[in-house]
């Protein structure tokens, strides 16, 4: 009987896990930087203006935005981005992920370029510090430095009105004494 059994119950467990799995949202990945502070940075600038840090930043709630010229979906999400960026007035660092400075710029220029800074991250490894999984992916960090969101995948009418405005409006309430 126990014969039959063993094989059962790991055929039923395999099956549970299964449909927990087909459940979850992949776009739903826990960030461990999630209220600590913003992982430090100092890559060079894509157009040569002098480098900035998330430390640079401190005392205004700010957006970071891993893209890259050879990401569709980075393209699919740019009208989002300007959106947000210019509907919340906020200060947006663009991390090109992986990338070729030329290939950037033209990029930028046929899209436009809605940064107040781009850095280059050629070899990925701020990307590794931020935990970024791919291109694109979205921070939002607090005035005093802590990321308070990330979002993977394109932006998205719902989420920029449902959870990014929102976001931002209370961090600069939080952030003003």
């Amino acid at each position: 009987m126990s014969r039959y059994f063993i094989p059962l119950a790991g055929f039923l467990l395999l099956l549970v896990l299964l449909a927990v799995g087909l459940n979850l949202n992949p776009r739903e990945v826990p960030s461990p930087f999630i209220g600590k502070p913003a992982p430090s940075f100092t890559l060079p600038s894509l157009y040569g203006e002098a480098s900035i840090s998330p430390a640079n930043l401190k005392g205004e709630v700010w957006l970071l935005n891993v893209w890259a010229s050879w990401c569709a979906t980075c393209q699919q999400e740019h009208v989002m981005l300007e959106y947000l960026i210019k509907r919340a007035d906020i200060k947006a660092i663009g991390l090109n992920y992986k990338d070729q400075a030329g290939d950037a710029k033209r990029w930028l220029e046929r899209l436009g370029n809605p940064f107040q800074s781009v850095v280059m991250d050629t070899d990925g490894k701020a990307g590794i510090e931020w935990g970024v999984y791919g291109t694109p992916e979205t921070f939002i960090i607090d005035a005093q430095g802590v990321v308070r969101h990330k979002h993977i995948g394109a932006l998205t009418e719902p989420v920029v009105q449902r959870e990014l405005l929102p976001l931002i409006q209370q961090l600069r309430k939080e952030a003003t004494p």
